[in-house]
């Protein structure tokens, strides 16, 4: 599917809104996510909290474009599973949020975590197939996960009273 112009524009705007909408509930989750955090007994190779805002508004801009490109080379109408993985990291990726920060759900976190990393890896793998570039765009994304899994796992054992 080779979309013209105007299409291809009406594309991206609305891959980036799809993937900045998951953002967006995963942020009203997370409110007081900078209060929580400051709680919580974390290792020593922790992160700041003013960290995670610019990282994830990097990830997600090039989760938007690589989903658009793959959208654009192949349209729903070839690719609905592809996309569809897509779409379901993306939830994932907003559920994690949820259970962390507004739920303080820490086991659940963890095992949600492991479940989209496999998301991610299965989508970059999907993308690898349509267009290797799209897939190298959510390397940085995949190699997040995997801190934040290490992460969410360390912080979960070290806080038991606050994330249950």
């Amino acid at each position: 599917m080779r979309a013209g112009r105007k299409e291809q524009i009406w594309g991206m705007v609305a891959w980036v809104l799809v993937t900045f909408a998951a953002a967006g509930l995963g942020a009203w989750a997370s409110v007081h996510a900078a209060e929580f955090y400051a709680q919580l007994n974390k290792p020593e190779w922790a992160p700041p909290a003013g960290v995670f805002g610019p990282v994830w508004t990097l990830l997600y801009a090039l989760m938007a474009w690589a989903v658009w490109l793959v959208w654009r080379i192949r349209g729903w109408s070839t690719a609905p599973r592809t996309l569809a993985l897509y779409l379901g990291q993306l939830a994932a990726n907003a559920l994690w949020s949820w259970l962390f920060f507004g739920w303080h759900l820490g086991a659940a976190a963890f095992i949600e975590v492991l479940v989209l990393w496999l998301l991610i890896a299965a989508t970059i793998v999907a993308f690898h197939k349509v267009q290797r570039f799209a897939a190298w765009l959510l390397a940085p994304y995949l190699a997040w996960v995997s801190f934040a899994t290490a992460l969410t796992f360390a912080v979960w054992r070290a806080n038991p009273a606050l994330l249950g």
